[in-house]
C-alpha cells in the first residue's frame, strides 16, 4: 500500500536529502516540516507522556520526607492534554532527627526572624501558628504579639500539622497510600498486597463450641506463620489464654489473668481488651512470624469462641495437617460472613444467661436471595467494600460514616471517607461499627441543590462482606441489563 506526502513534507524531504547537508538548516526545516504536516492532519486523542524523570534526593535530611519525579507531555498541534499528573511524590523515610533538631517548620518561619515583613521596619520573631484555615500555608506567629501572618506555602515534605502522618505538597496534605506514593490512596487488601484484590489468601472463620468436660485450658486453634487481620472474641466468665511457639504464654497462662492491654508476639501486636459485660476480644494486624495457638480457660461451659484470621493460600494445607495432628477435625475453610449472635449459655447452676433489655427496633425483613441481590445492584448508583468507622442518630434518620475499600460500580467520583444515610432510627439492615459490608446506595439530591447523600434503602443490599458474596457480586454486574 502506498502513501502520499502533504507537498510541505515532499518539498523539505528534497531539501533534507541534498547531497550538501547543512546541519543547522536541515533542523529547522524539520521541525517546520512536523508543524505544517500536523497542521494538515486532524490529531487523533491526547498527547503522550514522557517516560518518567528520575526521583529527587529526599526533601529532609532526617526523619520523613519527599523525593519527586516529573515527566512531560508531548503534543502536536491539535491534539489533547495529556491525562494524568506530570508529577509524582513519594515519601522517603530517613533516620529519626536528633532530639535537639529544629522541626521543619519551625525552621522555615525563623527564617523571618529579624526581617521587615509587614511594610514597615519593625521585624519580629516567628514560631509556627497551627490555628490557620490552610495547614500547608506557612502560617507563623509573632512572638509576644496577637497576630500571625502567613509567607505562603510550606515547603514539599513538611508535616501537616505536629504528629500528623500526612505531609505537604504543592499546598495540599496528602498521605501516602501502600506504595509509597503520595495520594495515590492504594491501600493494602487482607492478604497484605498492595492494591490487591484478597485472591491470594484464604479466610478462616469458625466458632469452637466444645463445651469442655472439666475446668482448665483448652486448645481452640493453631493460628498459623502468616496469618493476618486476627480477631477473636468470646463472653463468658472464661478466659482467652495465647501461647507462643516456643510454649511460654504471651497472657492469661499459668492459672493467671493478665491485664487488658497491648503484648507483642509473633513479631506483631496484639490488643487483649475485657470488657465489663464479660466479652473478650484479641485483635492483631499480623503478619505472624510463628505459630501460636489459642486456647481457653474454662471456668463455666463454653458458650462459644469466635475466631478468624486470612492466611496465604500456599499455608492452608499445612494449617490444616498441624491442625489434625493436635486433635482437631479437618475442616474446610468457611467463606461465607458468619453474623455474631449473642451467646447462649448452658442451662447448669454455673452458668446462667443475663436478662437483656427488649430490642425497640422490630426485625427486618427477610433479604436474602439472588434475586433482591440483583434487583439492588443493578439498580442502585453505587456499589462499594465498605468499613464503619461510626454511626449517629439524628431525627428519623441515621448516618454511618465509612472508608470505602473497594469500588464494584459507581456513577461519580467517590472519595476515601463517605457518609451514608439509611432512612429511620431503626434502619434496616442494620450495620455494626468496625465491620465491613458490601453496599448497594443510590445518590439523592435535594431539588434546590443543597443536599447530596449518599442513600441506604429500607431492606436494601448490605451484606457483610466475605470472598463468597465477593464472587457472587461479581457475578451479578454481569446480570445487569446494560
Amino acid at each position: 500500500m502506498g502513501s502520499s506526502l502533504c507537498p510541505a513534507c515532499a518539498s523539505c524531504m528534497g531539501l533534507l536529502c541534498s547531497p550538501r547537508p547543512r546541519p543547522l538548516q536541515n533542523l529547522l526545516l524539520l521541525l517546520w516540516t512536523l508543524l505544517s504536516c500536523g497542521s494538515e492532519v486532524s490529531a487523533q486523542g491526547p498527547g503522550e507522556w514522557t517516560p518518567w524523570g528520575s526521583w529527587t534526593r529526599c526533601s529532609s535530611s532526617c526523619g520523613r520526607g519527599v523525593s519527586v519525579r516529573s515527566r512531560r507531555c508531548i503534543r502536536f498541534p491539535g491534539e489533547e492534554p495529556c491525562s494524568g499528573d506530570s508529577h509524582e511524590y513519594r515519601l522517603c523515610q530517613l533516620p529519626d532527627c536528633s532530639p535537639g533538631a529544629m522541626p521543619f517548620r519551625d525552621l522555615q518561619c525563623a527564617l523571618y526572624n529579624g526581617r521587615p515583613v509587614l511594610g514597615d521596619q519593625k521585624t519580629y520573631q516567628w514560631v509556627p501558628f497551627h490555628g490557620a484555615p490552610n495547614q500547608c500555608d506557612l502560617n507563623c506567629l509573632a512572638k509576644g504579639q496577637a497576630f500571625y501572618h502567613s509567607f505562603g506555602r510550606v515547603l514539599d515534605g513538611t508535616p501537616c500539622s505536629p504528629g500528623a502522618q500526612g505531609l505537604c505538597v504543592a499546598g495540599r496534605c496528602l498521605n501516602a497510600g501502600c506504595d509509597g506514593v503520595l495520594g495515590s490512596g492504594a491501600l493494602e487488601d487482607r492478604c497484605g498486597r498492595c492494591g490487591g484484590a484478597n485472591d491470594s489468601c484464604l479466610f478462616v472463620q469458625r466458632v469452637f463450641r466444645d463445651a469442655g468436660a472439666f475446668a482448665g485450658y483448652w486448645n481452640v486453634t493453631l493460628i498459623p506463620v502468616g496469618a493476618r487481620h486476627i480477631r477473636v472474641v468470646q463472653r463468658s466468665r472464661n478466659h482467652l489464654a495465647l501461647m507462643g511457639g516456643d510454649g511460654r504464654y504471651v497472657f492469661n497462662g499459668n492459672w493467671a489473668v493478665s491485664p487488658p492491654g497491648t503484648y507483642e508476639a509473633a513479631g506483631t501486636r496484639v490488643v487483649y481488651t475485657r470488657a465489663a459485660g464479660l466479652e473478650e476480644t484479641l485483635q492483631a494486624a499480623g503478619p505472624t512470624s510463628q505459630d501460636l495457638l489459642l486456647q481457653v480457660l474454662l471456668r463455666e461451659p463454653n458458650p462459644g469462641v469466635q475466631f478468624e484470621f486470612w492466611l496465604p493460600g500456599e499455608r492452608y494445607g499445612p494449617f490444616q495437617a498441624q491442625a489434625q495432628v493436635l486433635g482437631w477435625a479437618q475442616r474446610q475453610p468457611q467463606l461465607r460472613e458468619v453474623e455474631p449472635q449473642p451467646p447462649q449459655l448452658l442451662d447448669s447452676p454455673m452458668a446462667r444467661a443475663p436478662t437483656r433489655a427488649p430490642d425497640p427496633c422490630p426485625p427486618c425483613p427477610d433479604t436474602r436471595g439472588r434475586a433482591h441481590r440483583q434487583l439492588h445492584y443493578c439498580g442502585s448508583d453505587f456499589v462499594f467494600q465498605a468499613r464503619v468507622l461510626g454511626s449517629h442518630r439524628q431525627a428519623q434518620e441515621t448516618r454511618y460514616e465509612v472508608r470505602i475499600l473497594l469500588i464494584y460500580k459507581n456513577h461519580s467520583p467517590l472519595r476515601t471517607r463517605e457518609y451514608v444515610w439509611a432512612p429511620g432510627p431503626c434502619p434496616c439492615p442494620p450495620l455494626a461499627p468496625h465491620r465491613e459490608y458490601l453496599l448497594a446506595v443510590r445518590r439523592l439530591v435535594s431539588p434546590d441543590g443543597t443536599q447530596d447523600r449518599l442513600l441506604l434503602p429500607h431492606a436494601g443490599y448490605a451484606r457483610p462482606w466475605s470472598p463468597a458474596e465477593d464472587s457472587r457480586a461479581r457475578l451479578t454486574a454481569r446480570r445487569c441489563p446494560g
